[in-house]
């Protein structure tokens, strides 16, 4: 079981996210009003709290969204999670689609640390039903 931290949306690719505390999401789409959503499999980011935490005690200075993560939420370590894993947020549903990507280490985060964790950490989800997340919801893994 997880909590969700911050909710992250940016209007322009390319552009850090911001915690708008709470948003719509929108079934085989995104988030409403972010830049990534689309008719794709990385709709939606998660990255762990606890490694943002990890990276924030090496000397970075992070604010919520900074890695292009959408959902910051504690309690889980997603790279270790499979595929196909279901997330279950209030009424929305999002399934595991991707772990980690390709970085370009033109990033700020990269240029300042040499490091960036959403490469190896993050992971990205499609939305199968859509509704509605807040700051301190509850995230928990959709058993079959």
């Amino acid at each position: 079981m997880g909590k969700v931290l911050a909710v992250c949306i940016s209007e322009k690719k390319g552009t850090q996210k911001k915690n708008i505390q709470e948003a719509n999401f929108i079934e085989d789409f995104g988030i409403e009003k972010d830049a990534h959503a689309g008719k794709w499999h990385r709709q939606v980011s998660l990255l762990s709290y606890e490694k943002i935490e990890d990276f924030r005690n090496r000397g970075a200075e992070v604010k919520d969204g900074a890695f292009g993560e959408n959902l910051v939420v504690s309690g889980f370590d997603f790279k270790n999670l499979p595929i196909g894993t279901r997330f279950r947020c209030n009424d929305v549903v999002l399934e595991l689609t991707q772990i980690g990507k390709e970085c370009h280490h033109g990033c700020e985060i990269f240029q300042k640390m040499g490091d960036c964790i959403m490469p190896r950490e993050g992971v990205f989800t499609k939305v199968l039903h859509g509704g509605r997340i807040k700051v301190g919801d509850e995230l928990v893994i959709q058993e079959d």
